[in-house]
């Protein structure tokens, strides 16, 4: 299907542009991939992994600094007919070390200096400003031709989740493809659309919310390697974007910190992913830009998205939405039976349809996958009587205080909305009575000193929260641990007591 995507676009539209850097100012100076481009690279792709002796469905390992070059190194090995497996170009030696063992691939693409081990056929990446450099042949003019048209070929992952465990997914290309059609189609992205993403290609949601829902709807992407608040809203206007692929850290900052003067009326929405967006942020964001923000679920073990707000229609801040191609379940265990849970009921939120995986490659938790091929995401939520889906947070995550389960989302949400406030995250703290017991740690907005914010978190929490859910401690941080995608490094706060702000 992708290839067919690829072939389609080249042929119909073949001159619009699929990649641009967001370092093109007024379409002058940077670079760009058309649609043509993309199917002669991709037929490039192809020559060059066979005479590699790279056979289809293979895995072929991409390690880039460059954002475009990386991008287009993925599509286009990926419809190619192998196996792409993307790296972090910033990961220590070590952490590629414990991807590449458990991805094993056949095949490397890479800079000079990366870091990839020695036995690997290394394979430079076609360059050039329309980065097209492969002449159209008559046998390959409507695609990739030869075994590799008929191999499956995918994208496979490696990824720690919660426990460290190293876990291998492999999507295969109709699992994508399913998901980037329903990201299109949710989200009614057409050819006149032209989106913005800073996030890190290495992981599923650049991968197919970005690149291939993009490449399903023949829309263009702009790509950029770094979030910076400092000129963000000019670059908007100046490559007339009309979506945002965001994520909470990056929405933060926005609403934080609105410009004097009006931004383009274009962007349709900002999308947000990957971690949980407070209510009061979305509204903050909202009201300072009047643009819609539209809350989304996902895993890399459903091909990134499962729930979305709609854009047009009911979206409900504090939930992710409603399934979007996938089947969505909250269930809790009676006996030895997994049911369903009434609307309201919070439960273990499971997942499956085309685009989940039915396995996992390597070092899955056992049992996470159902006979009927239910996934247990390992998160808690509820639905409600509409079918929005409102997540309470990871089930590891639960702070057990005395027998009664709190969840620190809704903690969370509350600090965040106070004054003095710019982000929070809740976890447990040994209890010697009751086992367990909450803690925060926030980061402050402003001038704030510590006892002070403190004292106020306090007194804000004992007028709102019930006893059980008020925070036993207050620390106040100069930022919290992220990955890559934004979301909190709980582990790393139960485990290293971060830098405390100091009166």
């Amino acid at each position: 299907m992708i290839n067919e995507w690829i072939a389609a676009a080249a042929r119909r539209a073949g001159d619009a542009p699929y990649l641009e850097d967001a370092a093109a100012k007024d379409g002058a100076g940077g670079r760009t991939l058309t649609y043509a481009g993309l199917r002669q690279v991709t037929q490039g792709w192809v020559r060059r992994l066979d005479r590699a002796g790279v056979p289809p469905d293979a895995g072929v390992a991409i390690r880039l600094a460059d954002p475009l070059e990386y991008a287009t190194a993925l599509v286009a090995i990926l419809a190619a007919g192998r196996v792409v497996m993307p790296l972090d170009p910033a990961a220590p030696a070590a952490e590629v070390a414990r991807v590449l063992a458990v991805a094993r691939p056949r095949a490397a693409v890479g800079d000079p200096g990366r870091g990839l081990p020695p036995g690997l056929a290394m394979l430079e990446p076609p360059r050039g400003r329309d980065m097209a450099e492969v002449p159209d042949t008559p046998d390959t003019a409507e695609g990739t031709g030869g075994a590799a048209a008929a191999a499956a070929g995918g994208i496979f992952l490696c990824t720690s989740g919660t426990t460290g465990t190293p876990k291998g997914i492999l999507l295969h290309a109709d699992q994508l493809s399913h998901v980037a059609a329903a990201v299109a189609g949710h989200h009614r992205l057409t050819a006149a659309d032209r989106g913005y993403c800073c996030l890190p290609l290495f992981h599923v949601n650049a991968e197919v919310v970005g690149l291939l829902a993009t490449l399903a709807a023949r829309a263009c992407l702009v790509l950029d390697g770094k979030f910076s608040r400092r000129g963000f809203w000019p670059l908007i206007e100046r490559q007339r974007i009309t979506w945002i692929n965001a994520v909470p850290a990056i929405i933060t900052v926005l609403a934080m910190d609105p410009p004097a003067t009006p931004i383009p009326g274009r962007v349709r929405f900002v999308r947000s992913a990957s971690a949980p967006l407070p209510p009061s942020t979305l509204r903050r964001f909202e009201d300072a830009f009047g643009i819609p923000v539209v809350e989304t679920y996902g895993m890399t073990e459903a091909a990134s998205m499962i729930t979305a707000n709609p854009v047009d229609g009911p979206r409900k801040a504090g939930s992710v939405g409603r399934p979007a191609g996938t089947e969505v379940r909250v269930a809790e265990r009676a006996g030895s039976a997994q049911v369903s849970c009434p609307a309201g009921t919070v439960g273990r939120v499971q997942i499956r349809g085309r685009g989940v995986i039915r396995e996992y490659a390597q070092g899955g938790p056992a049992g996470a996958i159902d006979p009927e091929g239910w996934l247990d995401t390992g998160d808690l939520g509820h639905l409600d009587q509409d079918g929005y889906l409102f997540l309470a947070g990871r089930s590891d995550d639960v702070i057990n205080r005395g027998g009664e389960k709190i969840y620190p989302r809704e903690i969370e949400d509350f600090l965040v909305s106070q004054p003095g406030v710019w982000s929070a995250a809740v976890v447990a703290a040994q209890d010697d009575v009751l086992g367990e017991r909450p803690v925060a740690y926030v980061v402050p907005a402003g001038p704030w000193r510590r006892h002070e914010l403190a004292e106020a978190l306090r007194e804000a929490c004992e007028t709102a929260l019930p006893r059980p859910k008020r925070p036993g401690a207050f620390y106040l941080v100069r930022e919290l641990p992220l990955g890559p995608t934004g979301k909190v490094a709980r582990r790393r706060l139960r485990d290293q007591k971060p830098q405390v702000l100091s009166l």
